[in-house]
């Protein structure tokens, strides 16, 4: 990753508990703090990390542009930071964040609601399971 600095100002605490992708990252979900919807993923490297714990507002590495960019800087879709959590294997960030306007860059709320998958995945899984003569699993 070039064009960006080379040290940071995340608490060494921090940065010795994450385990990175080769490239120096760490995927970051976005999710609205009072609904759990899940809003967007991100990329951020230390100092896009230590950068929302500081300024409150969601700084991302774009691995596209190779820079730096704020949430809602060009957009005016901004991503409050309510607050951040590591996952259990130190490897992803949870940032709980209060969303104005469209997360994502399509100019839709989210960017996980275009193009699903399986809806209603329990109903389908229960029902394959009784027609493959196969148990379902506990719910």
């Amino acid at each position: 990753m070039t064009s960006k600095p080379q040290s940071s100002g995340l608490d060494p605490e921090i940065a010795a508990r994450l385990k990175r992708s080769p490239d120096g990252l760490v995927p970051a979900i976005a999710q609205q703090y009072d609904t759990g919807e899940v809003l967007m993923l991100g990329w951020m490297d230390d100092e896009a990390l230590h950068r929302t714990l500081t300024t409150g507002r969601c700084t991302y590495w774009s691995r596209s542009r190779r820079e730096y960019w704020v949430k809602g800087d060009t957009s005016g879709h901004v991503q409050h930071v309510r607050s951040v959590a590591l996952d259990c294997d130190a490897d992803t960030v949870l940032v709980k964040v209060d969303q104005v306007g469209a997360a994502c860059h399509t100019g839709a709320r989210t960017c996980f609601d275009a193009d699903v998958l399986l809806k209603d995945g329990a109903e389908a899984l229960l029902k394959d399971g009784a027609d493959s003569g196969t148990a379902a699993p506990n719910q």
